[in-house]
């Protein structure tokens, strides 16, 4: 079954904000799907990252490689389309591309051959998931209320980010902290993320201990990036100080970045993100490698429906991943599929068991935010 076109739409209208400093608007694109077509009509969906312009600009250098290609060897191929162009520069929005790519091509191998993808991967672990809702920050009382109306719709996990936490004063970290416990229960799981690969981020080692010891008083149950991303050897002091979790990882690609960080015990939650750090298949290898070491892979999922898809498939393969982020209130997750995503009465979600990713695109409800019929119609 070869390979005879792969194309790109972004996502824009509807794009949340990011809580970043330079903050992104409703048409910015940063989530771009991408479909390889089969000749025998085929269609596999993956989702990038990165905006549309550099993932077309990507598939201008990687299509010469994947046409013609057999669409049914997506460890290979990706492999293949890694080394073919390092000259590129690793990571960036080339891999950004293969990531989406290479999903795609998982997909197409589970349609093929009537499996979902998890079984693929070597088999299901799991057949559900527990979801968190993951938010961002804002001053105690309208985070509260946000907080209580996802609780009521039957979120049972949370995680509170970015926004106003470790950007002015100890005093309102931990406020805003109380009032999210206050919110969601003494037994929900609930994780801090204080955002610090922002360029805005001005904190350091001593006041990431510092709030960590915090954290632990109200039961968070994991710090993430509370140091900026390239301070390995801070992470790896701060972990083995910490009273609670820390978490990490989400700017890395590809294994050959995270390896250091799992030798030198500077995480206890790896956090790849699979539209940007080289796909399912580099995923997998990252949750393999996280495990040996004693380190949990939960996804980074600030994504789309088709990565959220991917990331339960991931978490259906790998032992410890019994997590995955859920981005709320994005019309790109909630909005994208013919059917909706569901939360059971323990607040998990199902792993779809359908081929492949096991989700289907709606042509009608993509069409708000993209060009589906761009992408999704057969050669």
């Amino acid at each position: 079954m070869k390979i005879v076109d792969v194309r790109a739409t972004g996502l824009r209208g509807a794009t949340p904000e990011g809580g970043w400093q330079e903050e992104l608007t409703q048409d910015d694109v940063v989530h771009t799907l991408v479909a390889v077509h089969t000749e025998d009509g085929r269609v596999g969906i993956g989702s990038v990252f990165t905006s549309e312009r550099l993932v077309r600009g990507a598939l201008e250098v990687l299509s010469p490689l994947l046409i013609g290609a057999n669409a049914l060897e997506p460890e290979r191929t990706s492999e293949r389309l890694h080394r073919a162009t390092f000259w590129l520069g690793r990571g960036g929005s080339v891999t950004h591309t293969i990531s989406g790519v290479d999903t795609a091509l998982w997909d197409l191998l589970g349609k093929a051959t009537g499996q979902p993808v998890g079984r693929l991967l070597g088999g299901r672990y799991r057949d559900r998931v527990r979801p968190y809702a993951s938010l961002l920050m804002d001053r105690p009382e309208p985070l509260r209320d946000q907080l209580l109306g996802l609780r009521e719709a039957g979120w049972r996990a949370f995680k509170i980010g970015w926004g106003p936490f470790g950007r002015h004063d100890s005093g309102l970290d931990e406020r805003i902290v109380a009032a999210a416990r206050e919110a969601v229960g003494p037994e929900a799981e609930l994780m801090v993320d204080a955002g610090a690969s922002d360029s805005a981020w001005r904190q350091g080692y001593k006041w990431a201990l510092h709030t960590a010891r915090m954290l632990d008083g109200y039961g968070v149950a994991w710090f993430e990036e509370p140091l900026p991303p390239d301070a390995l050897e801070d992470y790896a002091q701060l972990r083995r100080l910490a009273p609670v979790a820390i978490s990490g990882g989400e700017v890395l690609t590809r294994r050959q970045a995270f390896q250091p960080w799992l030798e030198a015990g500077a995480l206890d939650i790896v956090q790849p993100d699979v539209t940007k750090a080289g796909g399912i298949s580099e995923l997998r290898r990252i949750g393999w490698a996280a495990h040996d070491h004693g380190i949990k892979l939960v996804p980074h999922g600030w994504n789309t429906a088709v990565g959220l898809a991917a990331d339960l498939q991931l978490a259906s393969a790998l032992p410890d991943t019994d997590l995955v982020e859920y981005v709320t209130g994005s019309p790109y997750v909630d909005g994208l599929t013919a059917r909706p995503w569901r939360l059971d009465e323990d607040g998990m979600l199902s792993i779809p068991e359908e081929p492949g990713l096991g989700i289907e695109l709606d042509p009608d409800k993509l069409d708000r935010y993209a060009d589906a019929g761009h992408l999704l119609a057969t050669v």
